[in-house]
């Protein structure tokens, strides 16, 4: 698709995906730094794991309403309208689902925080410590509230994406998680886990809501409150969002029943897991999140014009480039003790923490690819304006993972539960990939197929390579400390570099060539 890569769309989706990536980057590495904070402080033990679950009713709220699809379901209503040069009428459908949505959310925000004793034992019920119930439901109720301000910030960050502002909106992961990193060094010695809990309603009360109107009255938004039922985008986007509201999405899904499932094993395991899924999406963000950002409002563009087939050349090339993905994740993979130990081991975080949490991220990484993919097909659904079919068949692929997850716990314990949400993730990817090919009659999708099935077997050569040299340079544990650890990972990161690059010239694998080269310029221009 080489008349892709100098068009002026792919040229506007590399700038947008440039500033996605640093935005996404920066946020995945102060997401982390939150995770090294809560390690330190509070360890995995019953209080983490009351805290992961505390965020699972909000979480729940978030999905009915649909918060997190708000960019990719406005940004067609809202792109339409400047399209077609009325954005007057754009700002009042704005203001219309804004208000309607706003006044729902805060009605359900103020019945979960009653309800939260029923729910919460619900959504945990392997645990039944009165303990960990009751520091569940506190922490719940501390960041119900957020809620409000994730679908109000998402509105205002989805109308700047729609313009192609995306710098305002990049900072509101970077504030959500230095407020939960400020919350619980200043708050945790007098509260514990609960002032993360309050640094999280912060973070998202001016990462999401305050500094995202500052970038939106910067691109001119008209905000006056109405509450039209009658008006057609109204009940269009109530259509376009049904299907994500109640559907199972990969995502949500993994959340909830990641907590559902742990909670029938150890105290600790749901932190495990947790800690975990925080390094493994350090990739889907990086590589998925941002290049599914930035090329949403091109894509849904191309589908308004109804330009099909160049929307499955966007798709496909990205897709193809996203193969590199499986390499990186068997690196990580060989290395997940190190990253772990490095990460985490310190303060109340046991060898014992490093050592399970290292297990269970093996086991997701065999599914990081379909994390990052998905993100990239989803989005050819909703710039087609159908949440429908990803809803529908993503539903489906939850269902049939269901007897994964509960076989994985019974069978393998916390590392089953790992490797289940793995398995449920490619089914659900290869599925809605299938549907998307199908129904937009993509035939050149066969040449992504073939990107991958390359990228695996060339993975499994590199991964042996790095697992040879992984074992020469292990300690005993006793002698481990964080320079070691350090070394290993450079050195076999090194060796992974080398490999790769030598993959990708003698086989000219497109993904591998293109980055090399983007390194390449970077450096000589530099030097």
């Amino acid at each position: 698709m080489n008349h892709l890569k100098g068009s002026g769309e792919f040229s506007k989706i590399g700038m947008a995906t440039i500033i996605m990536m640093a935005s996404i980057f920066l946020s995945r590495l102060t997401g982390i730094a939150r995770e090294m904070v809560l390690a330190a402080l509070a360890g995995a033990g019953t209080e983490v794991d009351a805290y992961r679950v505390a965020f699972v009713l909000p979480e729940i709220l978030n999905h009915i309403l649909a918060s997190g699809f708000l960019s990719v379901t406005f940004i067609p209503i809202f792109s339409r309208y400047l399209a077609e040069g009325k954005e007057i009428d754009g700002w009042r459908t704005f203001s219309n689902i804004s208000t309607v949505f706003g006044i729902l959310l805060i009605v359900l925000i103020v019945t979960g925080m009653i309800v939260a004793p029923i729910v919460v034992p619900l959504l945990a019920p392997g645990r039944h410590d009165p303990q960990f119930i009751a520091l569940a439901v506190r922490m719940t109720r501390i960041t119900l509230p957020a809620q409000f301000f994730f679908f109000a910030g998402g509105m205002l960050m989805a109308v700047q994406y729609a313009k192609k502002r995306f710098l305002v909106p990049a900072l509101a992961p970077l504030i959500y998680n230095l407020g939960i990193i400020s919350g619980g060094w200043l708050l945790g010695r007098r509260l514990g886990v609960e002032g993360f809990c309050w640094g999280a309603l912060a973070g998202a009360t001016i990462g999401s809501f305050v500094i995202q109107i500052l970038g939106a009255v910067r691109i001119g938004i008209k905000y006056r409150p109405a509450m039209d039922f009658t008006h057609p985008d109204l009940r269009r986007y109530v259509l376009l969002t049904l299907p994500l509201m109640i559907g199972l999405t990969m995502v949500f899904s993994t959340e909830l029943f990641s907590k559902f499932f742990g909670s029938f094993l150890p105290a600790g395991a749901i932190a495990w897991i947790d800690y975990a899924m925080r390094v493994m999406l350090m990739l889907v963000g990086f590589f998925g999140q941002a290049v599914g950002v930035a090329s949403y409002p091109y894509m849904a563009q191309l589908a308004v014009q109804g330009r099909l087939s160049e929307l499955n050349d966007v798709i496909n090339t990205i897709l193809r480039y996203l193969s590199v993905v499986i390499p990186v994740s068997i690196l990580v993979a060989v290395l997940r003790h190190e990253i772990v130990y490095v990460l985490f081991e310190r303060g109340r975080f046991s060898p014992e923490d490093t050592k399970m949490t290292a297990l269970t991220l093996s086991c997701l990484m065999v599914g990081a690819v379909a994390f990052i993919s998905q993100t990239v097909v989803n989005r050819g659904f909703y710039a087609t304006q159908n949440t429908l079919l990803p809803a529908l068949f993503g539903t489906i692929a939850v269902v049939l993972g269901l007897p994964v997850y509960w076989a994985g716990l019974k069978v393998m314990g916390v590392a089953g539960v790992g490797l289940a949400i793995s398995v449920s993730a490619l089914l659900q990817t290869i599925l809605l990939f299938s549907v998307w090919n199908r129904r937009s009659k993509n035939t050149a999708a066969i040449g992504v197929y073939r990107a991958y099935l390359n990228a695996a077997i060339g993975a499994l050569v590199i991964g042996a390579i790095l697992w040879l040299v992984h074992g020469a340079l292990q300690m005993s544990p006793g002698s481990q400390t964080l320079v070691t650890n350090l070394a290993v990972i450079c050195i076999v990161s090194g060796v992974f570099i080398v490999l790769t690059g030598l993959w990708g010239w003698i086989f000219k694998i497109e993904a591998i060539q293109y980055l090399f080269s983007r390194f390449s310029s970077l450096f000589l221009r530099k030097s």
